[in-house]
């Protein structure tokens, strides 16, 4: 068996997330804790307890989200024997997931990437007015179509890919306008469904430079270290260990295309064939069985989920290590 780690991005934030975790887990407590500490906020009190709109706010959903993710992680360590180093291939994670998966191979700080994500999280927010961005999820059309349309749409005003999830799930990015008339488009070429989707700021497009910008400043001032295993990237849909290639990956997916379908399509390549979802919700499980034919794919998030696969994990660990 081959192993690959992924890490959610925004999105599939809920309140109540890992509270369960914490409760009966003294590791994810210690993760709570450490994110707290580093933002001088008791954001897991609202991640706990909400509200959700204030969750929902980004520069709140993407450290949360982090926090519940290296919980999810350090209870697996503890409960069984899961070494990351050791027993992983490869870690990746979904736009700000990237961030993740980065703390979970070692490469930044819990404290760093939590005050990263802070920043990153207010940049994106603020680099477009409301109002004037948008995105829209453009179901059952190729990537090659999507991207095709969503040029067409743009008519001197930005409107490119977003997100490349996954078989038939492109998500476009840009001017509400232009976002606007790529749904439209989508529709009268034969798209299963096309909608605006509710999101406060129009993430991954040309838009974000000034996001950019701020992220390439932030980054500069932390330390960054070769990750255990190495991550795969989301702009270059491949596997990346040179820090200063890390740097630089970070930058350019705040304004570049999240490439998940080819992303993990890669890891299946080159072996991995068990991909586990650490953290909130089950988004990347269901694109990973989508993507990897074949392969398992298993959401981890909850101390009923940690039950069940403590078994499954402790015994692949000892077969490969036989092996």
């Amino acid at each position: 068996m081959s192993l690959a780690l992924t890490f959610p991005g925004q999105g599939s934030q809920a309140v109540g997330m890992g509270k369960a975790l914490a409760e009966a887990f003294a590791p994810a407590r210690a993760i709570f804790a450490e994110v707290d500490d580093a933002l001088s906020q008791n954001l897991s009190e609202l991640v706990f307890e909400g509200p959700a709109e204030e969750l929902t706010l980004t520069a709140n959903a993407q450290p949360a989200l982090m926090a519940v993710s290296m919980a999810v992680l350090r209870v697996l360590e503890a409960e069984a024997g899961f070494d990351l180093a050791r027993d992983a291939a490869f870690v990746a994670g979904h736009s700000l997931g990237e961030y993740t998966a980065l703390a979970a191979a070692g490469s930044l700080s819990i404290a760093d990437t939590a005050r990263l994500l802070r920043i990153r999280g207010d940049a994106m927010q603020k680099a477009v007015p409301v109002g004037v961005g948008a995105m829209a999820a453009l179901l059952g059309l190729d990537y090659p179509e999507a991207a095709a349309i969503a040029a067409e749409a743009a008519e001197g005003e930005v409107c490119a890919a977003a997100n490349d999830n996954g078989p038939g799930q492109v998500v476009v990015s840009g001017h509400k306008a232009a976002v606007e008339r790529a749904v439209l488009l989508a529709q009268a070429r034969g798209a299963k469904r096309a909608i605006i989707l509710p999101v406060s700021a129009p993430f991954h497009c040309a838009l974000m430079q000034p996001a950019a910008d701020a992220m390439r400043e932030a980054l500069a001032s932390v330390t960054l270290l070769a990750p255990q295993v190495p991550l795969v990237a989301n702009v270059l849909a491949s596997a990346v260990s040179d820090p200063a290639v890390i740097r630089g990956s970070l930058v350019e997916q705040v304004t570049g295309t999240v490439r998940w379908r080819e992303s993990v399509a890669w890891m299946a390549a080159q072996g991995v064939d068990s991909f586990y979802e650490l953290g909130a919700g089950k988004v990347l499980t269901g694109l990973a069985k989508r993507i990897a034919s074949g392969a398992t794919a298993t959401a981890i998030g909850t101390p009923a989920d940690i039950a069940a696969i403590t078994a499954a994990i402790t015994a692949a660990i000892t077969a490969a290590r036989a092996g």
